[in-house]
């Protein structure tokens, strides 16, 4: 699979597997893994690896308000994607929504090249970020997976894509072709352009909407050690080539650091009650599955302080409960 096929939109979403899509469960590795706190950890990570897609930069360049609202995107995105994953036999539902909002989302790049965000090759590169971004969680802040356990992760990953209605041919068929999936495109797909650039300058980070009761000046200060912090542990979890291209050095110094902070938050997470671990999509499905709330219980959704913008609110690119 290569970043540059062309395959016209309207047969991205005709050709899905004719088989249903089979949901994940609480039985799975990926409900486990993913969906929990941690993962905000690595967020400049994943829209960065993302952006550095040419065809995805240049629809985030072109298209997003990303970088007007980062924190409430951040946090309502975290629904409907995690619902992907979290939403059982309703997930099929969820990620036909994720499709479509990237519907009519197409034009030509400052280079004069064409980009699709229907386009499969585009579409599979996010997913296949937040794939690799289970793995990355685990090998930086968690216990990292065996083997057995990544091939595991891509298996259920193959079936979360499947719950987006894209064509499922030519996928990677396992973890390592995967893996040499992502060091292609690593290596040679990837480039250095303003939309990752931007997702890596937070020198102007916005006070998050979840902490209203802190004084501006307060997070000005705040901000400096918080958003360096962010961008450190970002360039750890980078692969070697992917510094490379965006010039990005990295000491043994660094990497002992690092280690530091993998163990701490490692074991440091153990202590943490299961439930307050999850985002609240996630949550409330293992509720479900505990029994703990009926199986049928109405969707978490993200609280009115994530909306974005209200002139935006009728933009079929925009999740918003309700509308």
């Amino acid at each position: 699979m290569t970043a540059e096929t062309a395959q016209p939109a309207a047969e991205a979403t005709a050709e899905a597997g004719a088989e249903q899509p089979v949901p994940l469960g609480p039985d799975s590795l990926t409900w486990r893994l993913f969906g929990d706190w941690r993962g905000l950890l690595q967020g400049p990570w994943a829209g960065s690896m993302q952006n550095m897609h040419p065809q995805l930069g240049a629809a985030v360049d072109q298209h997003s308000i990303f970088f007007t609202e980062r924190w409430q995107r951040l946090y309502r995105s975290l629904y409907p994607i995690g619902g992907v994953v979290f939403d059982g036999d309703r997930a099929p539902h969820t990620g036909r929504q994720v499709r479509d909002y990237h519907r009519g989302i197409s034009g030509v790049d400052a280079k004069g090249r064409r980009y699709n965000a229907l386009n499969p090759d585009v579409f599979f590169w996010a997913h296949a970020t937040f794939v690799m971004g289970v793995v990355v969680v685990q090998e930086y802040l968690g216990d990292p997976l065996t083997p057995a356990q990544k091939d595991q992760v891509w298996a259920e990953g193959l079936r979360w894509y499947s719950m987006y209605g894209m064509p499922m041919r030519d996928l990677p068929a396992d973890w390592a072709a995967f893996q040499r999936y992502w060091d292609h495109m690593c290596e040679n797909v990837l480039e250095d352009n303003k939309a990752t650039r931007d997702v890596l300058d937070l020198a102007e980070l916005a006070k998050p909407p979840t902490a209203p009761w802190l004084p501006d000046p307060v997070w000005r200060l705040l901000r400096i050690p918080i958003s360096k912090g962010f961008i450190w542990l970002t360039v750890g979890m980078y692969d070697e080539s992917v510094r490379q291209l965006l010039g990005l050095r990295w000491s043994k110094r660094d990497e002992r650091l690092l280690r530091v902070v993998h163990t701490t938050v490692r074991y440091g997470w153990k202590l943490v009650p299961f439930e307050l671990r999850y985002h609240p999509r996630a949550r409330s499905a293992w509720r479900r599955a505990r029994g703990k709330i009926p199986a049928d219980a109405p969707l978490v959704e993200t609280p009115d302080r994530n909306l974005p913008p209200p002139e935006y609110r009728d933009s079929p690119h925009h999740y918003v409960p309700g509308r």
